[in-house]
């Protein structure tokens, strides 16, 4: 298959055949094209030209092209839509993508769309998941499952399986209820059809089940599932009852939302923001950490002043200021990085003293190396030992600080519910720039005798 590419040319094509009101043959056009490539289209299109298109193709498959768009784009054209259009839409897809565009909706229209969606069960469904916290399994969960009683024996089983399975996408598990509910296992397909059809299906089922709650975290779903290899994970109630399930393309999206977010906060931007986005909103996102970044600066030069007399004396000291200051910086974030990926990845081991530890022994070597390079350098260049001495053994004292402060920044965010991914940003870096700065120069005159 070749990939979609969205030219130039094709645009000006789909854009001239909406503008010549040319439906049958945008719809010929569109017919072999993926949602998520009408998408791709849509987002490029004005508001008047993506309503045209989205009311001209089939619901089936706008429906799907609509959980694809970038979400200024999907709220401009429902807002466009008539609240049938809407519910026609939502109709077609999976109840967890269509809560997640009726919460968009506003408030006024929401009844109105929900009591116009034929089927009742479906619109009950939708409704349910609205009542859950966005940041959770059951904001993130479908209700779209098969599942099947205890009680039943393979033939029943079998039956009430292919009702069910018209209504879901893909089936990647059979899960086993109470009479209540409760989960109680899943079923392997491989027994079921190897089994005598009168065996009731108690006697059949696997009891061992991965599951989680419905009040747990996106992120702690999307471990779970990536530890066990899991395609879907059923979600439960507070008292055991199956609830919805999980599916893998969903925590694609929360892996990829979770990244962009650690992404953008290593980068000192402190809120969700895209390229896209107003100036206004970008300069909202960027300026706390630029103006940390102003008062780190102003503190650096405030250190340095206090020094003044040792830098007249000796103006090589202020040419590595430069050095040390990014080498402080860069420790830091090397170091916060490692810990930020371990608390996501969840596999960091031992307590927070034996981290250190080795971090302060790992930074002592790497310090240790690169002062000795230096060492030799700024003799070679200055001619004073002493001077050289005193660069190189700031050095030193200043990696092993930026390397144990940006271990224990992120293990103590952590530790207080902050998301740690903040201390691999311009914090640390910021933080590091001054200790930095103020170590070098204290080291230097210790050994300078100023």
């Amino acid at each position: 298959m070749t990939p979609f590419k969205l030219t130039e040319e094709l645009l000006a094509k789909i854009e001239q055949l909406i503008e010549d009101q040319k439906g049958t043959e945008l719809v010929s056009l569109m017919a072999e094209v993926h949602y998520a490539d009408v998408a791709e289209i849509i987002n490029e299109l004005n508001e008047d030209e993506a309503t045209y298109l989205i009311k001209l193709l089939d619901s089936d498959k706008t429906s799907d092209v609509l959980t694809e768009l970038d979400e200024d784009v999907r709220e401009a054209i429902l807002s466009n839509l008539s609240v049938k259009e809407i519910a026609g839409e939502l109709e077609e897809l999976d109840t967890d993508d269509a809560a997640d565009i009726v919460a968009e909706l506003p408030d006024e229209i929401v009844q109105e769309v929900i009591s116009e969606i034929e089927d009742k069960e479906h619109a009950k469904d939708i409704v349910e998941l609205l009542r859950y916290d966005e940041n959770s399994a059951g904001g993130l969960m479908a209700k779209e499952l098969v599942k099947v009683n205890e009680n039943w024996n393979v033939l029943t089983c079998v039956k009430e399986m292919r009702a069910q399975a018209e209504n879901v996408t893909r089936v990647h598990s059979i899960y086993v209820v109470d009479n209540e509910g409760v989960l109680k296992g899943r079923l392997s397909l491989k027994d079921l059809l190897t089994t005598s059809t009168t065996a009731p299906i108690r006697e059949v089922y696997i009891p061992k089940v991965d599951r989680v709650d419905v009040n747990e975290k996106p992120e702690e779903v999307a471990k779970i599932m990536q530890k066990y290899d899991l395609e879907a994970i059923p979600v439960v109630d507070e008292i055991g009852r199956l609830v919805g399930r999980i599916t893998i393309d969903d925590i694609v999206d929360v892996i990829r939302e979770e990244a962009d977010r650690d992404y953008q906060m290593a980068a000192g931007i402190s809120q969700g923001v895209e390229a896209d986005d107003s100036i206004w909103e970008l300069t909202r996102a960027r300026l706390p950490w630029l103006f940390l970044g102003l008062l780190g600066g102003v503190g650096a030069a405030a250190i340095m002043g206090g020094f003044e007399e040792m830098i007249a004396q000796h103006a090589i000291l202020f040419f590595f200021t430069p050095l040390i200051a990014a080498m402080a910086g860069n420790v830091g974030v090397q170091s916060s990085a490692i810990i930020v990926q371990g608390l996501a990845n969840d596999d960091l081991k031992g307590s927070i003293s034996n981290r250190l530890i080795k971090e302060m022994l790992l930074a002592t070597l790497n310090g240790l190396i690169l002062a000795v390079i230096l060492l030799v350098f700024t003799w070679w260049w200055n001619g004073s030992f002493n001077t050289a001495l005193a660069i190189s053994l700031s050095l030193v004292a200043v990696i092993i600080v930026a390397g144990i402060i940006g271990t224990f920044i992120p293990l103590f965010l952590d530790k207080r519910g902050i998301d740690p991914a903040i201390a691999t940003g311009p914090f640390i870096t910021t933080s590091n720039d001054i200790f930095g700065i103020l170590i070098y120069f204290w080291i230097a005159k210790l050994v300078l005798g100023i």
